[in-house]
């Protein structure tokens, strides 16, 4: 299929989307982004995505109290620099109901579910994709 005009910015949009969610993500702190995700996901879904069977950890992070484990912290900034991919293109609520929502690039699975597996890089694609409109 050539390539269209249309096709190169929304490349470049979507490109350029990637790139601040993930400036963002390298320049916020870890409680910061604790703190993040816990205001817009609730400490519950914020444990889950880290695997942690005590959401009130969640709130300790995010006061700067404790710090997670590296597995987790990884996982907290996969669900940050998708979550700000989203809303960049969309809104806060819509990013909201992208990661809990079941996503049919993901095989039905909530990419917050498939980030807590630790597979990253399939929630990005599919989060580039709806960015994308795809």
């Amino acid at each position: 299929m050539p390539r269209t005009a249309a096709n190169a910015s929304a490349d470049h949009k979507s490109t350029a989307s990637a790139e601040r969610a993930h400036a963002v993500t390298v320049r916020m702190s870890i409680a910061d982004i604790a703190r993040f995700l816990q205001d817009n996901l609730g400490q519950r879904l914020t444990a889950r995505i880290t695997n942690i069977s005590d959401p009130r950890q969640v709130g300790k992070w995010a006061l700067g109290n404790s710090a997670p484990r590296q597995d987790a912290e990884d996982r907290l900034r996969a669900a940050l620099q998708v979550f700000q991919l989203i809303q960049d293109a969309e809104s806060l609520y819509t990013a909201r109901a992208w990661m809990i929502g079941m996503n049919p690039q993901l095989e039905d699975e909530a990419p917050l579910t498939v980030i807590a597996e630790g597979r990253y890089k399939d929630v990005m694609v599919a989060a580039r994709s709806y960015v994308d409109g795809g």
